[in-house]
């Protein structure tokens, strides 16, 4: 089991560059950038790092880990363009890129920066059709794409990315009829937030659409996010259960470590660690990242 961490990017270029660093130095699998412009809130001023430039960078000055976005807006960027980008950074990083992406949901920010939110099914039926054209422009030397909402005539992307015939496309949501559907059809990761019954209901919906189509359900790699909590301190472990959430797992490090067990049962192939609840600092974040990987990830790892 892989255990990757989400570090937020709700916060200045250098603290996130030095958390990023840090958490490679300190034995995780992969880092994870979320795509968002603003805030989901009313108070929408503070910083809030471009995912894929950040990305870029990250690419080039934190080495080992795999890298990715949890998870790219489809609604955001023309997938000819996200493609091209995206091949980039696979280059820079020498080959560690997931490209993650969904439909899009935060609406706050495609009203401020002007971009059509569209319904759910309509925002779902373009990014079928963006994860088309972002496959075959990674794998084959001209794409042209005749869709509802993408039109693409002989378009090369030069140059390929170091993974062939293309980075991991990893889609992220946990909707059952049409989410799931594009996962089992066009991906080679799936992430949803979740504990392990969240993850076992759903891995088997997934499974469902797989055996529909002929595709082994094993071949897609499963992530789940999750907030954590590790403390031994049961008036900490009962206040966060009181705040509760089915994003969150609470407990002891021997409680922790089960639920571990719990995820892997379920099909779990990969944590990620969020660390929206880990502190305002980055010392906080350093230190709850730290304790997690020495209680639970490096036991579970050996």
């Amino acid at each position: 089991m892989r255990f990757s961490a989400w570090p937020g990017s709700a916060t200045e270029w250098e603290k996130l560059l030095d958390l990023c660093t840090h958490i490679e130095r300190t034995g995780w699998d992969g880092l994870w950038i979320a795509d968002h412009f603003m805030p989901n809130q009313a108070d929408t001023s503070g910083p809030t790092q471009e995912a894929w430039t950040a990305l870029a960078a990250i690419a080039a000055r934190v080495p080992r880990v795999r890298i990715g976005t949890l998870v790219t807006g489809n609604t955001y960027r023309h997938p000819t363009v996200l493609a091209k980008q995206a091949a980039q950074v696979d280059i820079i990083s020498g080959g560690r890129l997931v490209l993650g992406i969904g439909s899009a949901w935060q609406e706050n920010e495609h009203a401020a920066y002007g971009i059509p939110f569209h319904t759910v099914g309509n925002r779902l039926r373009r990014l079928e059709e963006s994860v088309q054209i972002i496959k075959s422009l990674f794998a084959n030397e001209q794409t042209t794409f005749e869709g509802k909402y993408y039109q693409v005539k002989d378009a090369p992307l030069a140059p390929k990315p170091v993974q062939r015939p293309g980075p991991p496309i990893l889609i992220g949501g946990g909707g059952e009829q049409v989410t799931l559907r594009l996962a089992a059809t066009y991906a080679d990761e799936w992430n949803v937030w979740g504990g392990p019954d969240v993850l076992k209901q759903k891995g088997e919906v997934l499974d469902q659409h797989c055996e529909k189509i002929g595709r082994d359900p094993k071949s897609i790699h499963r992530s789940a996010n999750a907030l954590v909590v590790l403390s031994e301190d049961q008036k900490v472990l009962d206040a966060a259960r009181a705040r509760g959430g089915r994003q969150s797992i609470i407990g002891s490090k021997a409680e922790l470590l089960d639920t571990m067990g719990q995820y892997m049962a379920a099909g779990v192939d990969e944590l990620v660690m969020p660390d929206f609840n880990l502190g305002r600092e980055v010392g906080e974040r350093k230190e709850a990242y730290d304790r997690f990987m020495e209680q639970v990830a490096a036991p579970v790892h050996t």
